[in-house]
């Protein structure tokens, strides 16, 4: 279970508060308007910001002092945080390993990664030689590799044409029931939360509210998100 416990955060003017729990395995998406604060309250969650006060837990562990990289989870941004000297292959391994000194057995688990979603026999590709969804599909490869059990998406996939992000966010839920993990999805679009998400967190007016189901907020939204609905 991931636990905000009375999150404040405060950046000059700006100011959100979060106080919640989101259970295991959960699909949820962050629902609001640009700068509500949905990736912020990302941020806090990852580690690359401390929140003014309050405390983020994980299966009852405090994650708040830990930095990103003992935390155990991983992000997703929307440039899909590739290395462009690197082939795919490659930049999936960095998930295995920073230095890439794979064994076989890890590049056939790169390999195997990146056949499970969909692009098997283009790890030779670098980035620059595959298309935005097919980079999409490399991060998520990589994600799927370390294996962590709490996957943040900060709108990764909302460059790419409607078509094309309904089916990285599908791959995203196959890939989450697969292996268990959380999933929180920062959106600014309700289709993606109907799409995937058990739950929805509205950010708005300096409140990150506690989840509710996808479909019963979207059908009687409350004051602040029927107007961001228009």
């Amino acid at each position: 279970m991931l636990t905000l416990e009375d999150v404040r955060i405060e950046q000059g003017a700006f100011r959100l508060a979060a106080d919640f729990q989101i259970p295991a395995g959960a699909i949820v998406a962050l629902l609001g308007a640009s700068g509500a604060g949905k990736s912020t309250l990302l941020d806090v969650i990852a580690g690359f910001l401390a929140p003014k006060s309050g405390r983020v837990l994980w299966q009852g562990q405090d994650l708040t002092p830990l930095a990103p990289g003992a935390r155990p989870l991983s992000v997703l941004f929307q440039d899909n945080n590739l290395f462009a000297h690197l082939t795919a292959a490659q930049n999936v391994g960095l998930g295995l390993r920073p230095d890439l000194r794979l064994t076989a057995d890890q590049k056939a688990r790169v390999e195997g990664a990146l056949t499970r979603v969909g692009l098997g026999g283009l790890g030779a590709r670098r980035p620059a030689a595959l298309s935005g969804g097919q980079r999409g599909r490399v991060a998520l490869a990589r994600m799927l590799l370390r294996g962590r059990p709490l996957m943040l998406l900060d709108e990764p996939f909302a460059a790419l044409g409607p078509a094309l992000k309904a089916d990285m966010l599908a791959l995203v839920a196959d890939l989450a029931r697969e292996t268990g993990a959380t999933v929180l999805m920062v959106t600014h679009d309700p289709a993606d939360a109907r799409a995937i998400a058990d739950q929805t967190v509205l950010v708005a007016d300096g409140v990150a509210h506690a989840p509710r189901a996808t479909a019963a907020l979207l059908a009687d939204p409350p004051p602040a998100l029927r107007a961001y609905l228009g």
